[in-house]
C-alpha cells in the first residue's frame, strides 16, 4: 500500500514535468527561424502555393490553435498526428523504431552491469593493487573516446578482420525471414513465434553495438561500485559484522547490497542520457532506431514527428527514473516511501 502511494505521488510530479516539456518543445519549434514550408513549395513559390502548403501542414492557424489541435488529438484519439514527410501516423512510426532502441539499450546495460559489478567488487577488495590499477586504466581508456569511434573500431576488428560478426547492414541477415510482429520487439517476437533463425540473426546484429555501448558505460559504473564498496567496508556495521565473525561471503553480500544502491541512480541517469545519445551507435551499425529517426525528422523539419519523439522519450525517461527509485527503496530499507 505504501509503495502504491509512493508511485502515485511520483506520477503526480512526473505528469506536470511531461506537460511542461511538451509545451516548451511545441512553442519553441515554432519560434525558430526555420521554414518547413520551404521544403515543399520550392525556391520561387507563389503566395497561393505558400498558403496552400501552410494550410495542408496546419500552419495557417495561429500557434495557440495549433497547440489546441495537437492536445485534442492526444486526449481524444491518443494520436500524435501524421508525419509531414511520409504522411503516415507518428504513433506507427515510433512503434516501429522505438523497440529497436530499447532492445539495444537493454542489452547494452545488461552487458555493462554483468561486467561492471564483478570488476568493481574485485577492484575494491584490494585497492591499489595491480588488478585495481588495471581496472582503473580500463575505465579511463573506455571513456576516453566517443562510443561511435569505438563502434567503427570494433567493426574493423570484429567484422572485417576477425569475421566474428556479420556486416552491419540492418537487423537481419539477407534471406532471413523476419518474425511475425506481436509485441513489436523483434527479439521477443522471434522467441514467441519459434523463429529461432531470426532470433540468432538478430542477436548477431545486436551483440556488437550492445557491446560497444557496454564498453563505454562500464567505466563509470565500475568506479561507482568500487568507491562505494570501499566506503562501506569501513563503515561501522561492516566492522561489527567482521568482529562478530560472519563469513567473508556474507559480509561481501551486505557490502555490495549497500554499494549497489547509488549505482541504480547512476544507471538511471546514464539510461536517460543514452536514450538520446544512442543515435550515433544506431547510425554506425545501421539499426534505424528511434534516435536515428529523430535526427532524420529534425533535419526535415517534421514538427509532428519531433514533438512525438520528445514526448515519448520524456515519458519513458520519467518511467525509468520511477522504476529506479522504487528499486532503490526496495534494496535499501532505510529509504521510506
Amino acid at each position: 500500500m505504501k509503495l502504491l502511494r509512493y508511485i502515485t505521488r511520483r506520477l503526480f510530479i512526473a505528469i506536470p514535468q511531461l506537460v511542461i516539456i511538451t509545451v516548451f518543445v511545441f512553442f519553441l519549434m515554432r519560434l525558430l527561424p526555420a521554414n518547413p514550408v520551404a521544403g515543399i513549395v520550392g525556391l520561387d513559390p507563389t503566395k497561393a502555393a505558400i498558403h496552400q502548403a501552410q494550410k495542408s501542414l496546419g500552419l495557417a492557424a495561429s500557434i495557440p490553435s495549433q497547440f489546441v489541435t495537437f492536445v485534442k488529438g492526444i486526449f481524444e484519439h491518443g494520436s500524435l498526428g501524421n508525419s509531414w514527410v511520409t504522411g503516415t501516423s507518428i504513433n506507427g512510426e515510433i512503434a516501429k523504431h522505438f523497440p529497436i532502441t530499447l532492445q539495444l539499450m537493454f542489452l547494452g546495460f545488461l552487458f555493462a552491469l554483468v561486467i561492471a559489478i564483478p570488476l568493481g567488487v574485485i577492484s575494491a577488495l584490494r585497492p591499489g593493487g595491480r588488478l585495481d590499477r588495471g581496472i582503473f586504466v580500463y575505465g579511463m581508456f573506455a571513456g576516453a573516446a566517443p562510443d561511435f569511434w569505438w563502434g567503427l573500431l570494433f567493426i574493423l576488428l570484429f567484422v572485417f578482420t576477425a569475421h566474428i560478426f556479420p556486416i552491419p547492414v540492418g537487423l537481419l541477415s539477407p534471406g532471413t525471414t523476419p518474425p511475425t510482429s506481436i509485441t513489436g520487439f523483434s527479439l521477443v517476437d522471434s522467441l514467441i513465434t519459434g523463429n529461432f533463425a531470426a532470433f540468432r540473426s538478430l542477436m548477431e546484429h545486436y551483440l556488437l553495438p550492445s557491446f560497444t555501448m557496454a564498453f563505454v558505460l562500464t567505466g563509470p559504473i565500475v568506479k561507482m561500485i568500487r568507491q562505494n564498496m570501499i566506503r562501506f567496508q569501513r563503515s561501522e556495521f561492516i566492522l561489527y559484522a567482521k568482529a562478530a565473525g560472519l563469513a567473508p561471503r556474507k559480509i561481501a553480500t551486505y557490502t555490495l547490497r549497500n554499494a549497489i544502491s547509488p549505482v541504480l541512480t547512476l544507471v538511471g541517469i546514464l539510461f536517460g542520457f543514452e536514450l538520446g545519445g544512442a543515435v550515433l551507435i544506431e547510425t554506425v551499425f545501421s539499426l534505424n532506431g528511434l534516435g536515428q529517426y529523430a535526427v532524420e525528422r529534425t533535419l526535415a523539419l517534421d514538427y509532428p514527428a519531433i514533438q512525438g519523439v520528445v514526448l515519448v522519450m520524456t515519458a519513458f525517461s520519467l518511467f525509468v527514473y520511477l522504476v529506479m527509485d522504487v528499486l532503490y527503496s526496495l534494496i535499501d530499507p532505510r529509504i521510506s516511501y
